[in-house]
């Protein structure tokens, strides 16, 4: 009998043990696999925002990429993103840049910078849109809001991707177009540029949201010039269609513009319609337009109204100084840099855009 109690007593202990023993090895292993699915999982994270979210119309440069993972790194071709003369039959991606800072006249023409983005011959789902708002009371706007999500969710026929940036910036809108303002929209610049340009863009044009009115042609009539920087001719809207000139800040220099910089101090900034200075530049605006739509002239200078650009020019380090750059600064200054980089800057004196000037909406 009390041998018997012995026995009971070691089975209990036995088998308490093989409990404990087999619920700590059940536990270690969910401990393990739930430590890999949270590896695997940052992991997954990290993947996601190293790994470049390529369209898929873009062949050459999926064919460059090599599958990301833990042990191996990302790698990307760029000899095989080019900006060539055939961009719509190459696939060749553009991306739209437009700061926007002055709320009130976003909410006017936004519409109308979208219809005619949407009406261009360019394939939409090669266009990529990057905005920068740098007043906040605009992303507060329902309407503004609205139009993006209505553009980007159509079911057909919608853009690659619309991405809105925001970096406020007050003294930007200050009412007033002297060196110190300009010095802020190259700044502003730069950071959409800088934020929005992906791997996969050949081209980036550069819009301002009030030009109200363009050729549907115009990327693929740009793109045909297969130069590194091109400008149209800006011209002002009027009901009455005078040809009024707008963008003066397209030109080029001559010898007594040049003789000038050589007896002003460095720092002295020669903005075009900005002063009273007579800097004796030869203007795109006042260049003879009857040579047609192909005459192209060199330019020293370009405005950012309308300006198309390959994206290797940005890429190589070509962008606007927000400081004196040879008596300039922002987008004439962008202009001098890719010339002095070696870059082929033109402008076409007989292709004309509109611009909306004072005017509240579109005519």
């Amino acid at each position: 009998m009390r041998g018997g109690k012995r026995l009971i007593a070691l089975g209990t202990v036995l088998l308490l043990l093989f409990i404990y023993t087999f619920s700590t090895l059940v536990t270690n292993k969910s401990h393990s696999i739930s430590s890999s699915t949270s590896c695997q999982g940052d992991t997954t994270r990290r993947l996601q925002l190293t790994q470049p979210n390529l369209p898929s119309s873009s062949s050459k440069l999926s064919s460059s990429i090599l599958s990301s993972s833990s042990s191996s790194p990302y790698y990307l071709n760029l000899n095989n993103l080019n900006a060539t003369s055939k961009a719509r039959e190459q696939g060749e991606h553009l991306l739209v840049l437009t700061p926007l800072t002055n709320t009130t006249r976003a909410k006017s023409f936004l519409e109308r910078y979208f219809e005619l983005l949407d009406r261009s011959t360019y394939p939409n789902h090669l266009i990529s849109i990057g905005l920068l708002v740098t007043e906040k009371s605009l992303l507060d706007s329902n309407t503004f809001m609205h139009q993006i999500q209505q553009w980007q969710g159509r079911w057909s026929n919608a853009f690659n991707d619309i991405h809105v940036y925001e970096r406020t910036m007050p003294d930007l809108h200050i009412q007033s177009d002297g060196p110190y303002q300009r010095s802020l929209m190259a700044r502003a610049r730069n950071i959409l540029l800088t934020a929005a340009l992906r791997e996969y863009h050949s081209w980036v044009a550069w819009i301002d949201v009030e030009v109200v009115d363009y050729p549907p042609t115009i990327f693929d009539d740009l793109m045909r010039a297969n130069v590194d920087v091109i400008v149209p001719n800006c011209l002002l809207q009027r009901e009455d269609h005078v040809f009024w000139a707008y963008d003066r800040n397209n030109w080029a220099e001559t010898d007594y513009s040049l003789d000038m910089q050589q007896r002003v101090g460095q720092d002295y900034i020669m903005m075009e319609g900005y002063n009273d200075v007579a800097s004796g530049r030869s203007l795109l605006v006042d260049m003879p337009t009857h040579l047609g739509p192909e005459h192209r002239v060199r330019l020293d200078s370009v405005g950012t109204t309308f300006t198309l650009v390959k994206s290797h020019v940005h890429r190589e380090g070509a962008n606007f100084p927000p400081f004196v750059y040879q008596h300039e600064v922002e987008t004439e200054a962008f202009g001098k840099v890719a010339n002095a980089m070696g870059f082929s800057v033109y402008g076409v004196p007989g292709y004309t855009v509109y611009h909306a000037g004072d005017n509240t909406n579109p005519l």
